[in-house]
């Protein structure tokens, strides 16, 4: 269905203002682009038709420095869909290449994303990217654009990811246009503003190393090193040794809290890895609803290489695509895999210690990891809710079980368990029930973004009703609180979210 010309206004915070509002002066800087033009093209937005806003978020605005009167502007609709530049930016397309389903893919970069610039912030530099507005070199048989349905996705979960506590880009702006975009069937268009410190992924590294470009490889690894890991050329030894240690660190921590919130990428791609740990490139995401260790939630992964229960090995082998990559600049092989070596005890290390704290537990003890192995088994085996389940028994530390237990078929079983963690939970060294169950509750989010949520936000969006986008980002922008309105939000999935199928199309 097309998106109509002139849809709902949307609510106050977002509602596009006619009132002439200044245009913001931001101190842009452009260090990628100093790189050279061997990392890039510059590459001006497509504009599109009839700009509307579906939504904006007032966090990202206000850590960017723009004002809310601004942000709501016709204006700001323009410059956010692609139509018209602020002063100081340059629109550039970058390119890199990577492993995509585990192949060697060759030259990809950004296809539909545009590089508008870098601004200054209270938190450092921030880049601010544009993606589905429009061709760049590095299309290949694409358009450009991005569709309405991956567009809301890719912005509530940005936000999502950042309430829950995840490093992740953030979503500044949402804006859609009645333009057609042909998919699977023929739908509208929409442009997704995204910032992150840097959106350098393990395939820039890829395709300089590839192509036998070692001194564009140094520059890129000098210049990663410089902005974002100065540590690693303090410590002495190899600096990109400890570029790549520290790499594997942050992806090993990040990886932890994916598994801890029974989130699945879907397309672990080497071109979808950031060098900073950031989760970045949301397309056919998913948070688990009933508990499969297995779960596929990528319609165009066959073969399952990204299941859920597989991502923290596809992380290792991605860190060992990049390893590969900076060889050239390493003393020699070695010393790349003893950098990778201690991701293999950082990960368990750190998702014990977030599945504890998901059970209340202030430490790690000896036991612990059965203890939660045997909770994710009964889990399984009775195809229990993963959000639910953990909120639910957050309040349980020391309240009645039963809205736990009625989640399992094999309620025996549970109850032997729940026997064991009140034990280990209560025989901490000074104990206090309603401390823990606080803590729980800021560990155990209420609400995320289930495939069902965002489809529901879909479909009101296509109709021109953007109501719903706006009240989902808001809760999930703050996903441990308890709130009135928002039960449908907390509730358990409808039997037809099942039957939902997300792919690789935007």
């Amino acid at each position: 269905m097309s998106l109509p010309a002139t849809p709902e206004a949307p609510a106050a915070s977002t509602a596009a203002s006619t009132a002439p509002v200044p245009t913001p002066a931001l101190a842009w800087t452009h260090r990628f682009a100093t790189l050279g033009e061997a990392f890039f093209t510059d590459n001006p937005p497509t504009p599109l038709p009839q700009p509307q806003w579906v939504a904006w978020s007032a966090d990202v605005a206000a850590t960017l420095g723009l004002p809310a009167d601004w942000m709501a502007s016709a204006e700001a609709a323009e410059v956010f869909t692609g139509n018209r530049l602020l002063p100081g930016s340059r629109p550039i397309a970058t390119v890199y290449s990577g492993h995509q389903f585990g192949h060697w893919a060759g030259q990809l970069g950004d296809g539909r994303a545009i590089w508008l610039g870098e601004i200054d912030t209270p938190a450092g530099p921030q880049e601010i990217q544009l993606k589905g507005a429009g061709l760049t070199p590095y299309s290949r048989m694409g358009d450009g654009r991005a569709v309405l349905r991956s567009s809301i996705r890719e912005f509530l979960c940005s936000e999502a990811m950042h309430g829950l506590g995840i490093p992740t880009s953030r979503a500044l702006a949402l804006t859609a246009s009645p333009a057609p975009v042909v998919r699977e069937t023929v739908e509208t268009a929409a442009v997704v503003t995204r910032v992150a410190p840097s959106f350098i992924r393990f395939g820039h590294f890829e395709h300089f190393s590839a192509a036998g470009r070692i001194d564009e490889l140094r520059r890129l690894a000098d210049f990663v090193i410089d902005h974002h890991y100065p540590a690693c050329r303090q410590a002495g030894g190899n600096p990109y040794a400890a570029l790549l240690e520290a790499v594997s660190a942050r992806t090993a921590e990040l990886l932890a809290q994916w598994q801890a919130v029974g989130f699945c990428h879907g397309v672990m791609n080497t071109d979808n890895m950031s060098i900073l740990g950031l989760t970045i490139d949301y397309g056919p995401f998913q948070f688990l609803d009933a508990f499969n260790p297995a779960h596929i939630c990528n319609h165009s992964d066959t073969g399952g290489r990204y299941a859920y229960h597989r991502q923290p090995n596809i992380a290792y082998w991605n860190l060992f695509c990049l390893g590969q990559a900076l060889l050239p600049l390493m003393d020699d092989q070695q010393q790349a895999l003893d950098a990778l070596e201690p991701y293999k005890t950082l990960f368990p290390a750190a998702l014990q210690r977030r599945m504890g704290a998901k059970l209340g537990l202030s430490e790690v003890q000896p036991g612990d990891d059965t203890l939660v192995e045997d909770l994710m088994q009964l889990m399984a085996k009775d195809a229990v809710d993963f959000t639910v389940l953990f909120r639910r028994l957050s309040g349980a530390a020391d309240g009645p079980l039963e809205p736990v237990r009625d989640l399992f078929l094999q309620r025996e079983a549970f109850d032997a368990w729940a026997l064991r963690w009140r034990e280990r939970l209560t025989g901490q060294p000074g104990f206090d029930a309603p401390a823990t169950r606080e803590q729980m509750r800021r560990t155990n989010p209420r609400i995320v973004l289930r495939n069902h949520l965002a489809e529901l936000a879909i479909r009101r969006a296509r109709e021109g009703d953007f109501s719903e986008v706006q009240r989902l980002l808001k809760a999930l922008q703050a996903p441990f609180d308890e709130r009135a309105g928002e039960d449908d939000l907390a509730a358990l999935p409808p039997d037809w979210a099942a039957g939902i199928e997300i792919s690789c199309s935007s």
